[in-house]
């Protein structure tokens, strides 16, 4: 088969997971990545990479579930490699509780994660504001490790780089706290998914907001202060931590993720495009089992028919 010439737009993780799929497993494939910002300067450097996904109302379930269970497959190996280390990627334990018992206690992803359980009685005690709590295991994707080791493995293969601003999307603006509390092991996520205290390899990342259509990425000094009182409310010992520093990043947001291809006229030729945006908050969560998806994606584009342009 001839050459054929790729372009990946967007350097974050579910980009660069893009490019290194079609890059590892088209070797007749001259992919590029362009955009406007790499690593450490992406919204995912600042993430805090814990996996846990949220269901999408209009994508079946099946599929959301291979996303996950690829992109948690994917990283477990990587944790249990020689290379966790330099990718950033481990396991982590803690907790999620809901103030209210939700509608389904034992969500999809349950099955995928390792030991989950519902909290006992006795744990539950430390959050007296809560009725129920999730136990389990998931992964940690530290993405300034990560994505610099994405880059380094696309490059591996031929793939590269080129520095170009792009804009598409409307905005939900993240606000978090890190902090030093070397101290804490455990997560702690409430389970309308606006407080979490996630402990990382160098400092506690503790949010959040999610602002839709909002386009600041200045520190909102009231947004501060409401993440630190109520994740103080959730680990009191937070009262005692250092604030490392604010930061504020833009999630590209869609109602549902857009996994799909079609094709663009142009200059008298159908070329294939294919998408893979907007998973919001789930970037880290979704991006190898997404990233699988578009390969197939475009495999299957390069070897049909293109529809008939209209004349």
């Amino acid at each position: 088969m001839k050459r054929v010439k790729v372009l990946v737009v967007g350097a974050g993780v579910v980009g660069l997971s893009t490019a290194v799929c079609v890059a590892e497993t088209l070797p007749y494939c001259s992919v590029t990545v362009i955009a406007e910002k790499f690593s450490p300067d992406t919204t995912g450097d600042g993430a805090a990479g814990i996996l846990l996904p949220k269901e999408f109302p209009d994508i079946p379930l099946e599929r959301q579930k291979r996303w996950f269970k690829e992109s948690f497959d994917h990283l477990l190996a990587i944790a249990d490699s020689p290379q966790a280390s330099d990718a950033g990627v481990y396991l982590s334990s803690g907790y999620q509780i809901f103030k209210d018992i939700p509608s389904d206690k034992k969500p999809f992803w349950s099955d995928f994660v390792f030991g989950f359980r519902y909290m006992t009685d006795r744990e539950m005690k430390r959050f007296p504001n809560h009725k129920f709590g999730q136990a389990f295991t998931t992964i940690k994707c530290e993405c300034l490790n990560y994505l610099p080791w994405l880059e380094k493995r696309f490059r591996a293969v031929g793939g590269q780089i080129i520095h170009e601003k792009d804009e598409e999307v409307y905005p939900i603006r993240g606000q978090i706290l890190k902090v030093s509390a070397p101290w804490l092991k455990n997560f702690i996520r409430d389970g309308d998914g606006n407080t979490y205290i996630y402990p990382g390899i160098r400092y506690v990342s503790i949010g959040g907001t999610r602002q839709a259509e909002d386009w600041r990425l200045e520190v909102d000094k009231e947004d501060s202060e409401g993440i630190l009182e109520r994740c103080c409310r959730l680990e009191p010992s937070l009262r005692g931590a250092q604030v490392m520093c604010e930061w504020v990043g833009l999630r590209p947001g869609r109602a549902n993720p857009r996994v799909e291809h079609e094709y663009l006229h142009l200059q008298g030729r159908q070329v294939p495009l294919v998408h893979n945006y907007g998973h919001g908050g789930c970037g880290v969560t979704l991006s190898w089992g997404t990233a699988l998806d578009a390969l197939d994606l475009l495999r299957q584009s390069l070897f049909e028919k293109p529809p008939q342009a209209r004349l």
